[in-house]
């Protein structure tokens, strides 16, 4: 007898309680369209990969660290199963049965009563796709359409695109500031190809959810102060998974050679004998302030801007950075990464000579959704920081360039 097919439905989850069982990969990859969505999420986990702690951070999920127990889906509107423990898993899902909380389940989809289809977005529309026929549920198989239509829809043509020879080696993409809209054309096409991919923290991680299941996902997000994945441990998964004839994506924030330690991975598989390609991205030091409304350059304003890393304080000596010449500048001055020390980089740009009442903005979690932006000068920056709880990543900008666009407070 043949299977009855499922039956697609959007579901509407805006404030509504759903239930994520497991803090792994799984939950890495679904949990940002849940966010999206303005689900009320509640993960139960005793660990988390750094992405979805960094979730738990923000307060975009709530999380308490402990195994599921029974109970745990009562009120529940949906719920996402995807521990590492069978038997709680078939716990849960019978629980779910007993509420009639639609469920899906990551280790067992003919057990489910809901199954996670395979999703893309093209100006304005959701394509979600489900196969159920002859073919089973295959996941590379509902990628394929998937990916047929939103490239058929981007171009608008509805046609399938051509076929592409998957080949072995690595690819490092720069993923843009976050907005998974900013990624290239050839970088969006080279992820959606991947056996493997390496993704950083920053990187646009809603990309993560329109991969299909069979795609490893290798979370090497470095989240300041907490855990990380040594720059020698992620040249050692690409080197290891390349050899092993897999298409893998090195999946960055930004650009690779802007602050990513691109050259770095490009050495050691260099060494390895590993090919690589390079996909350059669109740079948080430009794309975020713009996205704010702040022009690095402007006429009659700014004839020039600089970047530099503000991970090292300037009074450190490991510091590479001429903050004394920076301070005699007058075109703008993109802080990466230093929002923790822009209070010693400000005192030490006005000890210089930079006037005090120089404009300095600060623009949180740039192109995404929770983006912000916080306005301040440089004597007032460090205690701004502080009373607005300003948390990393944010793109600083110092010049008289933030004051040119529109008034953010209007």
């Amino acid at each position: 007898m043949a299977e009855n097919p499922a039956y697609p439905v959007g579901l509407r989850l805006t404030g509504r309680k759903v239930v994520v069982l497991g803090g792994g990969q799984v939950a890495q990859r679904r949990l940002p369209a849940l966010i999206a969505a303005g689900a009320d999420i509640l993960l139960v986990s005793p660990e988390a990969t750094p992405s979805v702690e960094a979730m738990a951070d923000a307060g975009e999920i709530t999380w308490e660290k402990r195994p599921y127990t029974e109970g745990d889906l009562a009120d529940a509107w949906y719920a996402l199963i995807a521990t590492s423990d069978p038997q709680a898993n078939t716990a849960a899902s019978t629980e779910a049965e007993r509420h009639r909380v639609w469920c899906v389940r990551s280790d067992d989809a003919d057990q489910a009563t809901a199954w996670t289809p395979a999703t893309g977005h093209s100006e304005g529309v959701t394509v979600a796709v489900l196969t159920t026929n002859a073919k089973g549920r295959d996941p590379r198989h509902t990628a394929a359409v998937r990916d047929a239509v939103v490239e058929g829809l981007r171009d608008g043509t509805l046609v399938a695109p051509h076929h592409r020879t998957r080949t072995s080696g690595v690819a490092l993409v720069g993923g843009g500031p976050g907005d998974p809209d900013l990624i290239t054309v050839r970088g969006r096409r080279l992820l959606a190809e991947a056996d493997v991919v390496i993704a950083d923290r920053l990187g646009p991680r809603d990309l993560l959810a329109e991969l299909p299941p069979h795609v490893e996902v290798i979370d090497a997000a470095k989240i300041p102060y907490g855990r990380f994945m040594a720059q020698e441990a992620i040249n050692n998964a690409l080197i290891e998974h390349a050899r092993q004839g897999k298409s893998v994506v090195r999946l960055k924030g930004g650009d690779p050679y802007v602050f990513g330690r691109g050259m770095e991975e490009l050495h050691a598989l260099a060494e390895a004998g590993i090919p690589c390609t390079v996909v350059p991205g669109i740079s948080s030091s430009i794309s975020v302030p713009g996205a704010a409304g702040i022009p690095v350059t402007h006429r009659g304003v700014a004839h020039e801007f600089t970047v530099v890393s503000g991970h090292v304080a300037p009074d450190d000596e490991r510091s590479l950075v001429d903050w004394p010449s920076l301070a005699k500048l007058t075109g703008t001055l993109v802080i990466l990464m230093g929002v923790d020390k822009i209070g010693k980089i400000a005192e030490t740009l006005v000890a210089h000579g930079k006037p005090a009442d120089t404009p300095v903005a600060l623009v949180q979690e740039g192109t995404t959704a929770a983006q912000r932006r916080v306005d301040a000068t440089l004597a007032t920056v460090g205690e701004t920081v502080v009373r607005e709880d300003v948390k990393p990543p944010a793109v600083i900008v110092i010049g008289e360039v933030v004051k040119v666009g529109p008034d953010p407070s209007a």
